[in-house]
Order: C-alpha cells, then sequence, then structure tokens
C-alpha cells in the first residue's frame, strides 16, 4: 500500500511539474491572503540569467514564456472587461483583457452559442503584483524548485499580457483541469478559434517546445492572420516567431 501511495503522489507531482494553468494555479489568485502571506518583491529575486526581457511587450503577437519575459511591472493601458460570461459573478482584475482582445472574444462567445456551444470565461488578465504574490506563496509553500516547475515566474506568465484567457464549457466543470480535453466546447476552439483570432497556446504533443503540458482552454490572442497559419500549420507561437520577426 505504502508503495502504491507513493507512485499516486509521484504521478500527482509529475502533473503539476508541466501545468501553466492548472485549476491551484488560476483559483488562487484573487484570494487576499496570497499577499499578506508572502514577502513583497520576493518573486523578483527568482529570475533566471537565460530570460529575455522582449523589447515590445505592446504588440500582438508577442511572444512570453519560460525564456521570455514582460519588461518589470508591465501593465496594459488598454485593458477592458469583455462582455462575456465567468464561472464568478464578482468584478475581478482577471476579467480583463486588453481591447483587442476583448473584442474578439465576445465575438468568439457569440460565434459558439450561434453553433449552439456554451462557453464560460474562467481567467484572463493577471497583473504582475498578482502574479508575484502567486510565485511567492508557492515559493513559501514548496520551495522555489518545485514553485518554478507549476507557476510562472513574475512576468513570464501569457496572462500578463491582457491577450490571454482560460475558458470552460457552460456547465463551469471542467475549469483549467484535463477533463476538458475531448469535451464539445475544447472542439470547437479548435476547429473555429482561428476564425477570431486566437490559438490554443499549448497544443499536444508540443510540451517540450513551449514549455506546458496540452491546455486546450488556454486561448491566446494573435489576430487573425497569424492565429490561422498557426492554426492550420499545426504549430505553436515559437515555431511562428522563429520565421517572423516580433519585437522588433
Amino acid at each position: 500500500m505504502l508503495k502504491i501511495r507513493f507512485v499516486f503522489l509521484f504521478l500527482i507531482v509529475f502533473a503539476f511539474s508541466l501545468a501553466g494553468c492548472t485549476g491551484k494555479f488560476n483559483f488562487l489568485q484573487d484570494d487576499g491572503s496570497l499577499a499578506k502571506n508572502t514577502s513583497p518583491g520576493a518573486g523578483e529575486q527568482h529570475q533566471d540569467a537565460n530570460i529575455q526581457v522582449v523589447s515590445s511587450p505592446e504588440v500582438i503577437p508577442v511572444l512570453v514564456n519560460k525564456r521570455n519575459k514582460l519588461p518589470d511591472h508591465y501593465q496594459p493601458n488598454d485593458l477592458i472587461y469583455p462582455d462575456i460570461p465567468f464561472t464568478f459573478k464578482q468584478k475581478a482584475e482577471k476579467r480583463q483583457m486588453r481591447s483587442e482582445a476583448g473584442s474578439a472574444i465576445e465575438k468568439l462567445f457569440a460565434g459558439a452559442k450561434q453553433q449552439g456551444v456554451n462557453l464560460l470565461g474562467v481567467s484572463a488578465y493577471r497583473s504582475h503584483a498578482s502574479q508575484t504574490a502567486l510565485f511567492n506563496y508557492y515559493v513559501n509553500q514548496d520551495g522555489l524548485e518545485k514553485a518554478r516547475k507549476y507557476s510562472a515566474i513574475p512576468g513570464t506568465s501569457e496572462h500578463e499580457t491582457g491577450l490571454a484567457i482560460d475558458v470552460t464549457g457552460g456547465d463551469g466543470k471542467c475549469a483549467a483541469e484535463d477533463c476538458f480535453e475531448g469535451t464539445k466546447e475544447a472542439n470547437w476552439l479548435q476547429a473555429h478559434a482561428a476564425e477570431y483570432g486566437f490559438i490554443i497556446r499549448y497544443p499536444k504533443g508540443k510540451d517540450s517546445i513551449t514549455g506546458y503540458q496540452y491546455e486546450p482552454w488556454h486561448l491566446r490572442y494573435v489576430g487573425k492572420a497569424i492565429a490561422k497559419e498557426i492554426m492550420n500549420r499545426g504549430i505553436t507561437l515559437e515555431e511562428y516567431v522563429n520565421a517572423t520577426v516580433v519585437n522588433n
């Protein structure tokens, strides 16, 4: 029995090591106790010398990942509250998106509904302060090395761009969880997200490129032309950027 428990625990830890938007990661972000329980600015100390700061964080197809970070304390200046339903009622920070992306997600939700697919937002924008508080919390809970496996270092989370959003089905189940894969909603997003300028940011089988496991719920706005090329070719934003200068 002890051996079985050990194997089970190992599998759980391994799953978290690949996850970018797990339920654990999303649903703690509005917990006001996080900031109180972490040292101010501690997340700023956990920077990797190999991480480069992007030069043009405001461009729509900006690449933000484990090797490319936003400038310290970057905040989009065109955040809005898209008129879409979420899994929660309060007017929280994580309802926001940049203006262009917010307008596009409204159209995506409307288009899905016309085809009998109901969607809910789970988590969109996350401020640098929120990401720092989250990361510090996990460092305090699990230590730096473990925290870095499932939580993004401040500045390297796509949610800080205001261009990303996690979504789920209209019943609110499987929000940022593996069970979302294969659902009617996930299949619709895979087939139609690009029509509205979004990509499935972390595709299946691309873990070694994106650094994250398959997340069918994580949408990233890049604009229609780029989104269609990425989705049609079955590539990642990383692969697309290699051939196209973005941060010029």
